[in-house]
């Protein structure tokens, strides 16, 4: 069983445009897909799930569309989170949120805030991120220790960066899922997939269900994973 799962959730615009919908519904039934894997995930015992709900180049698209994921964000928040909460599962962010709109900001934080104690499970969910500016982050940081004299720059190893990254306190990651059959990581936990196990399926996100993740995780157990060691 792997601990640590993430998932680049992909499709909710081609769901919706099969269906003569906007846009926005796809993103509702995506949110409502987060819903069903996260259950899923936690029946299994997975420790950690992550999920790649903003990255950094979705600024990209038109305001309309960020304005309907803002307001999404907020209901998912306000609707799951007295239930995530009961449940023990604690709320972790990665990415820059605070580039959003104040409200929605708050409510992040807030939500991070009220689960910060719980320990059965974590949710991670990616906000603005983009793992080359999480390296640049983690480089700079490193840097400035070495200007101060904190650090000898020749003992910076792969831990000392790892310590530096968003995800320095989560477990290691075991497998990265992509839905609707595209075949890149679009700068999605670059450094942490060096050694996971990687899953393309060619299921829309609003259609990847527990069943779906079920099927990802015995994917997972008939892999044996060597780690370069042979």
């Amino acid at each position: 069983m792997p601990r640590h799962v993430a998932i680049i959730m992909d499709g909710n615009g081609r769901w919706a445009k099969a269906r003569g919908l906007p846009r926005v519904a796809g993103h509702r039934a995506g949110a409502e897909a987060a819903r069903k894997v996260l259950r899923a995930a936690g029946d299994a015992g997975v420790e950690c799930l992550t999920l790649y709900a903003f990255s950094s180049e979705n600024w990209k698209r038109s305001g309309d569309e960020i304005d309907s994921l803002m307001g999404l964000l907020r209901l998912y928040i306000g609707r799951e989170l007295n239930a995530l909460h009961a449940e023990g599962v604690r709320l972790k962010i990665i990415g820059d949120h605070r580039k959003f709109p104040a409200e929605t900001a708050k409510m992040v934080d807030q939500a991070v805030a009220k689960t910060a104690g719980n320990t059965k499970r974590t949710l991670v969910i990616a906000l603005n991120y983009g793992s080359r500016a999480e390296l640049v982050h983690a480089a700079r940081a490193i840097a400035e220790r070495a200007a101060a004299g904190e650090i000898d720059p020749g003992a910076i190893d792969e831990t000392a960066i790892e310590a530096e990254l968003d995800t320095a306190e989560l477990p290691p990651l075991d497998l990265l899922i992509r839905t609707s059959g595209e075949h890149r990581l679009s700068n999605f936990l670059l450094w942490q997939a060096a050694y996971a196990e990687l899953l393309f399926v060619d299921t829309l996100w609003p259609d990847f269900d527990g069943a779906a993740f079920a099927a990802a995780l015995a994917d997972y157990a008939g892999r044996e994973r060597r780690f370069g060691g042979r």
